[in-house]
């Protein structure tokens, strides 16, 4: 698969072989979501396509919204091929900001609101962003100001429009959803060019940044209604961040593809998801394993076996079978599966949501779906119509593709019969904590750098509530060694997200290495997974 560099000026893998079949099953198609969205507005104005808590906003109301967001962008000259980020909750403008870029061929770059200054500051730069949206607070935290942070000393700072608070010396969001008096053709965008830019932890230690195309993410909408029984007038409660690949597809990109609601949650409260999915009679929700955890044990206090609810698909590192079976049994309709996939390759199991597929739901990772999958020495390799176009840097892809095309997962996984799919281990380094992935060598990087600490290294672990933690092996280098909260306040200071801090600590006089040096983890991984 050789790459190519595409109207919008991005340089992507390409097999044309590969992509006239995909476009002869339908997964890829000649039409964006923004030409999908404009035809709505005409046809299905006064759908409801977002509820979030008090506010209710149509199909109409959301295009309108964008189409001005698009001017703006325009009168920027910010078209196709340029980045937007936005670093939001899951809040309703966050869709109007999206549908802006997809009109106008602009390039959409979610950045996870958990994260602060060193890590927005390398996304920001890498992806040559030209506008970032934020909220004026969220959580205690003051965006501006980490944004007036992340700016200072640049010759280019990074325009910041601020929402739900004042600007403080930044654009105001409202300015930007005003009409123009002179508004510009929009540009004609290819379905084939770059739509998102996701950045994701790296065995590295550096992000990388993850590219999908309109056509990727348009085949991975069209299995998800394939499989999981989506069907126009259902509704998806989506509490999953709208910053990560799945969030944002249920919340974006399913409404207008599929004719479905979506009812957001800010942050994760199962007392008011079950409150909300049985208001709001929804059909689909999706999350790690603390969602479904949650969700089921409020739900049974509560007395609700949530019956509007079809489908919850539960994804990330491990899903308990038991947890999924009480659950099947629980809720009254609803078919409970467990699936498998990343941001390169997302949804690459489809779940096991047919009557009679249980007990798979629950035991195993799903039925294979569209993409193709080879086990190469129990590592998943996959090539599909919704993986990913490539990664923002060449060399990143140097050892995440086989010759021949096939994604490198990074998980080892055996085939049961049938066509389903069972994750036995990881072979890249990675913690994934509720969801979020962890780079144990960013981490490993900057903790070296600290007085007490002679070596260390970070693991993960398994944890019952957050699927995994991190923990980190230190050998001291005097007498005293830092606690959890002294590492929590060395990375604090460097800008490091929270959700990356050590929640453990354990020492040791050395670590244990195999003849070339190289930690042995797994060895520490067996000692360690029943300490607390």
């Amino acid at each position: 698969m050789a790459p190519r560099v595409d109207m919008h000026g991005w340089s992507l893998r390409h097999d044309e072989a590969l992509a006239r079949i995909w476009r002869e099953q339908g997964w890829w198609c000649d039409e964006t979501m923004g030409q999908v969205a404009r035809r709505l507005a005409l046809n299905e104005p006064d759908r409801t396509l977002i509820v979030d808590g008090e506010v209710r906003l149509t199909v109409a109301q959301v295009v309108r919204d964008a189409e001005n967001i698009a001017q703006h962008f325009l009168a920027r000259g910010i078209g196709p091929g340029k980045v937007v980020s936005f670093m939001l909750p899951n809040w309703h403008e966050a869709a109007a900001i999206y549908l802006a870029c997809s009109l106008t061929g602009a390039v959409a770059h979610p950045i996870v609101p958990q994260l602060r200054d060193s890590e927005v500051a390398f996304m920001l730069v890498d992806g040559a962003s030209r506008l970032i949206f934020v909220p004026a607070e969220f959580r205690g935290f003051d965006y501006r100001t980490m944004m007036d942070r992340v700016n200072a000393g640049r010759d280019d700072p990074v325009e910041t429009v601020v929402l739900r608070g004042g600007p403080g010396g930044h654009t105001p969001f409202a300015a930007l959803i005003e009409s123009v008096e002179q508004p510009q053709s929009l540009p004609v965008v290819d379905p084939d060019s770059v739509k998102m830019l996701m950045y994701t932890s790296g065995t590295t230690g550096r992000p990388k940044g993850v590219l999908h195309s309109h056509n990727s993410l348009h085949a991975l909408i069209r299995q998800i209604q394939k499989h999981w029984h989506v069907e126009p007038g259902d509704s998806f409660f989506v509490p999953s961040p709208i910053s990560h690949i799945g969030g944002s597809i249920y919340a974006f990109e399913i409404p207008l593809l599929c004719g479905t609601t979506a009812v957001l949650q800010e942050q994760w409260d199962p007392v008011a998801a079950v409150a909300a999915i049985d208001r709001e009679r929804c059909t689909h929700m999706a999350g790690a394993t603390p969602f479904l955890d949650g969700l089921l044990g409020v739900a049974e206090l509560a007395r609700s076996t949530l019956a509007s609810l079809k489908v919850f698909i539960c994804g990330g590192a491990s899903v308990p079978p038991g947890l999924v079976r009480r659950a099947q049994v629980y809720f009254e309709k609803a078919a409970v599966s467990r699936v498998y996939g990343s941001t390169e390759v997302p949804v690459l199991t489809v779940g096991s949501l047919e009557p009679g597929e249980e007990d798979m739901a629950a035991e195993t990772d799903g039925r294979i779906g569209i993409a193709e999958v080879r086990l190469v020495a129990e590592e998943v390799t996959a090539r599909g119509p919704q993986m990913l176009r490539g990664y923002l840097h060449r060399e990143d892809e140097a050892e995440a593709f086989t010759e021949d095309g096939f994604f490198r997962m990074g998980d080892l996984a055996r085939e049961v019969e049938g066509g389903y799919l069972v994750i036995t281990g990881r072979a890249k380094d990675i913690i994934i904590r509720n969801g979020e992935n962890i780079a144990p060598k960013e981490i490993e990087d900057l903790l070296i750098d600290h007085p007490s600490i002679a070596d260390i290294t970070v693991v993960g672990l398994p944890d019952q509530r957050t699927g995994e933690r991190a923990c980190a092996v230190i050998v001291p280098s005097g007498d005293s060694a830092p606690d959890r909260q002294a590492l929590g306040s060395f990375l604090g200071e460097r800008g490091v997200a929270k959700f990356k801090w050590p929640e453990q600590v354990e020492l040791r006089k050395e670590l244990p290495r195999n003849a070339a040096g190289k930690v042995l983890k797994h060895v520490l991984q067996k000692e360690l997974s029943g300490a607390g």
